[in-house]
């Protein structure tokens, strides 16, 4: 399995789980790195950038971790946004300060990897939340606590 992180599950990961304190699972998250099957896209990196934080340091020094949209993947951007309820993805004080807006890349890199988005964001009825849009479109979606169970992974 591929997994395609949010920015969400990036930031508690980094916040919670010490590096010092969780050697282990660092070493394991480095080798799923390495095989590629964990990655993001370009504009998660946008969004923690300059956050001064261990995560915005990190992330600095892995940008290759951060995948550029294929064609296939700003055309199913395209597709996403056709259902005008998803096209609120997109919130208008975003829009109107120009900040980076990651979620429908991340469905749609999911989307051509055959892969499974990883965010804290839960289903709600009616939003235009990730998990709706994966459900939608029959995208595995899951959080973090998932992803660390889908890889039987215990501390």
């Amino acid at each position: 399995m591929i997994y395609i992180f949010d920015s969400g599950s990036l930031i508690n990961l980094f916040k919670h789980f010490y590096l010092d304190r969780f050697p282990s699972l660092w070493e394991k998250f480095d080798l799923l790195i390495a095989d590629g099957r964990i990655v993001s896209v370009k504009e998660v990196f946008r969004e923690i950038a300059g956050r001064g934080d261990r995560l915005s340091i990190w992330s600095t020094s892995n940008r290759d971790f951060f995948k550029s949209p294929a064609n296939e993947e700003l055309e199913f951007v395209q597709e996403i946004f056709k259902v005008t309820h998803f096209q609120s993805l997109v919130r208008k004080k975003e829009q109107y300060l120009g900040k980076p807006v990651a979620d429908p890349f991340i469905i749609a890199k999911a989307k051509q990897l055959v892969a499974c988005v990883i965010t804290e964001e839960l289903e709600q009825p009616n939003a235009s939340k990730i998990p709706n849009v994966c459900n939608h479109f029959k995208i595995a979606c899951s959080n973090l606590e998932g992803f660390m169970e889908k890889e039987n992974w215990i501390f």
